[in-house]
């Protein structure tokens, strides 16, 4: 008897997998173990949680245990945590509710994602120092604000602030997307806001352009940025109450951290398969390690973007879906390519939207072989004498040499976050800037002006290519 496909992960790679293959392959069985309680989440939604745009965690899942279970016939096993990998004898080692058991496999996806990251400062184990990179996470956060969390169990965060009065201030520690998106939150929790980054500007990957546009509005909506500023602890006795940054200590009583993820790649390590450059699991096209039954995909995966033509870890959820599919059709007898990524990205920062692209930072055009150029320009999101319109300022590189558009980043208050997917596809086509300003877009009065800003950006490109 053949021994089942076995994931291990839970969330938008793995369940992908495992539904696309059971859909594909529905008498062969799969068995995914997940450590936690849930599944198939939204986590990029917890920010929208805390704010209390989401009412409920549930409102995050897409799909619930009981429906994989009951209409996929999926064999997901949650609270269930794989220990180890015996690649020699195919087999994975699981710690469950019942105690240690052995699982047998015919191939394996490793789908074991991210976490937050949590920098060596003092005071990272107060209480009120949080990170946001989980559902428990999210719920933690609301209760420490004194906000409802109903149906979910009471956690240590509540019993922490039980006797507490209600936080009036927080620190936020990193200025990604994650810093950003909780800025947003907290003010509309009525708090005051402080946000450290150490870098001289918010949102590195999205350019310095972009991230300066964004920091001017952050300010603008009560938002204390303390820029090129590292954090040296976070000050407080059982609890935080300050952020020790520069020469001085910030009155705060939450912080939360959010400078980044790390994949989770030790259970793959430790058995013997091997990372890339970025620290990821390596994997080929078809998302297979060097174990040719054994297979890695979402945030603890590397992918290869398309523009540099080189491996790199861009932890997003589309990514993350689309090899967990891709590689479910394959274990089926369907050899799919996981496909390649350009890093596009959109992040709402108060009013407004800003989104990005395929290569912003020349150095790292240069990197890669390109003899890179950029132009920055700012236009109408709608024809000029249609009420309502914004200024939408769009950043686009390319390279001198062949014409080829690299990346780019966009900020406005409207027309933003799906505008830069017309760019996208361009660097996946490795369209030029001449043939991306040719390319024929819709345009109505109350949505472009007759020349789009991709366009009229595309077009100042080519002419500064040339």
């Amino acid at each position: 008897m053949t021994a089942p496909v076995v994931v291990v992960g839970g969330d938008a790679a793995g369940m992908s997998a495992a539904s696309k293959f059971k859909r594909d392959a529905p008498d062969r069985e799969v068995v995914v173990f997940e450590r936690g309680e849930w599944v198939s989440y939204g986590a990029c939604g917890l920010p929208y949680y805390v704010k209390g745009a989401v009412e409920t965690l549930e409102d995050l899942v897409s799909v619930t245990p009981e429906e994989f279970v009951e209409e996929r016939g999926i064999d997901l096993r949650t609270n269930h945590e794989v220990t180890a990998i015996d690649r020699g004898a195919r087999t994975v080692t699981v710690d469950g509710p019942d105690g240690e058991f052995e699982q047998s496999y015919s191939d394996l996806l490793v789908a074991t994602g991210a976490r937050a990251v949590e920098p060596p400062l003092d005071g990272m184990d107060k209480a009120g120092v949080f990170t946001l990179h989980s559902m428990g996470a999210g719920a933690d956060i609301r209760q420490a604000l004194g906000v409802e969390t109903p149906s979910v169990d009471s956690r240590e965060a509540a019993a922490d602030y039980a006797d507490a009065e209600s936080p009036e201030s927080v620190g936020i520690i990193g200025g990604g997307y994650v810093g950003i998106e909780m800025a947003e939150a907290f003010a509309e929790r009525g708090l005051d806001v402080h946000l450290f980054e150490m870098l001289p500007h918010t949102l590195q990957p999205f350019g310095a352009e972009a991230a300066a546009t964004v920091e001017d509005h952050l300010r603008e909506q009560g938002i204390d940025l303390h820029l090129d500023t590292a954090v040296d602890g976070i000050r407080g006795d059982e609890r935080v109450s300050a952020i020790a940054a520069g020469d001085a200590d910030v009155p705060v009583d939450l912080a939360l951290v959010g400078v980044g993820v790390a994949p989770n790649t030790e259970l793959a390590e430790e058995a013997g398969i091997e990372l890339g450059d970025t620290g990821a699991i390596a994997t080929d096209e078809y998302g297979r390690t060097n174990d040719e039954h054994v297979y890695a995909a979402g945030d603890c995966a590397e992918a290869t973007h398309a523009v540099t033509g080189e491996p790199d870890h861009v932890p997003l959820a589309l990514t993350a879906n689309r090899a967990g599919r891709a590689i479910g059709r394959t274990l089926a007898g369907d050899p799919t390519p996981v496909g390649e990524i350009v890093g596009t990205a959109a992040v709402k920062a108060f009013d407004l939207e800003v989104a990005r692209t395929g290569l912003i930072d020349a150095e790292r055009a240069r990197e890669a072989g390109f003899d890179p150029a950029s132009v920055t320009i700012t236009t109408r999101s709608r024809a000029h004498y249609y009420p309502g319109g914004s200024e939408i300022e769009i950043t686009m590189l390319g390279d001198r040499e062949s014409g080829r558009v690299l990346g780019a980043s966009m900020v406005g208050r409207e027309g933003v976050a799906k505008r830069i997917d017309t760019v996208a596809a361009a660097l996946h086509t490795e369209m030029t800037a001449h043939q991306l300003s040719y390319l024929d877009l819709a345009y109505a009065p109350p949505f472009s002006p007759v020349w789009d800003p991709v366009l009229t950006a595309a077009k100042v490109l080519e002419g500064k290519l040339e």
